[in-house]
């Protein structure tokens, strides 16, 4: 299947629902019109976007999914909660989508492939409504740590309470212009982070053959903060860096970086010299 052809899906009323609710969000983002927007609202737009993309690919996609490096469970738990911001479901729905990718990368298994279709790809499939379950079989790990910390299953189970006290702080700190500002920033760092399933995989270069679309693009890496490095992800999946080379920008690590001077995460793990050289690729997923 080419990466243009549409895939033949039949939409429930609770697919309807879901869409109908994006689309919602989206509007919301007209209310500038209305409300203005200052210079201290641009600026929190700025800042939540930042926050967001961040916590998506350092938490979401290098810790809970990769587990590329390591940290404790209070810095777990405020990991978790900073991404789950982003309104991007739990980091326990997250991490399994995204195994589950891996296994199944460009098969027709795959959930998010562009050779389903272009839209499928980069957000319909997240809309369908038998995708709302979490994939327990797909991160036992992830499950014994939720065992281990009721703090993670409270907010597996409360899912949207991080997006909505961030909604709140928003509005204390700017007004209603706030309130609009952090639905800039939350529907940017939506369809941003989407082009990684989809524009990621058709858009680039690939310097390693990993057997699927994955392929690096110094655009999207800038605005993803360093996940546009995919064919290097797809090719060495264990690594925290995913920006191989000095001159691949990758944001995300340099902010790991600096939390490992603090303290907060260790054991970092790098691509290794046999990876970067196009030998043994590592499988995690």
């Amino acid at each position: 299947m080419s990466p243009t052809s549409t895939a033949s899906v039949t939409y429930t009323w609770q697919d309807w629902l879901s869409i109908l609710r994006f689309i919602a969000l989206h509007l919301v983002c007209l209310g500038a019109f209305w409300t203005g927007m200052p210079t201290r609202a641009l600026v929190l737009a700025v800042a939540v976007y930042a926050l967001q993309m961040f916590a998506v690919t350092a938490v979401y996609h290098r810790y809970y999914s990769h587990r590329s490096y390591k940290m404790g469970r209070v810095a777990r738990f405020v990991g978790a909660f900073f991404a789950q911001i982003s309104g991007q479901r739990s980091v326990f729905w997250w991490a399994a989508v995204h195994r589950h990718h891996h296994r199944h990368t460009d098969e027709p298994e795959d959930l998010h492939s562009p050779r389903h279709g272009f839209w499928h790809s980069h957000m319909l499939w997240m809309l369908s409504h038998k995708n709302d379950h979490t994939r327990f079989e797909m991160i036992p790990d992830l499950q014994k740590m939720m065992d281990q910390a009721p703090e993670l299953r409270l907010l597996h189970r409360f899912q949207h309470i991080p997006l909505l006290l961030s909604m709140l702080t928003c509005w204390l700190i700017a007004g209603w212009p706030g309130f609009v500002a952090f639905f800039w920033a939350l529907i940017a760092c939506y369809h941003i982070t989407f082009t990684i399933n989809s524009l990621s995989h058709i858009w680039g270069t690939q310097r390693y053959d990993t057997g699927d679309d994955s392929r690096n693009n110094p655009l999207l890496a800038l605005l993803t903060f360093g996940e546009g490095w995919h064919n290097n992800h797809h090719h060495y999946q264990a690594s925290a860096r995913q920006g191989f080379f000095w001159w691949e920008l990758d944001l995300t690590w340099y902010g790991l970086l600096a939390l490992e001077r603090l303290g907060i995460v260790w054991d970092l793990k790098r691509p290794t010299d046999r990876a970067l050289s196009g030998q043994t690729p590592q499988r995690t997923a």
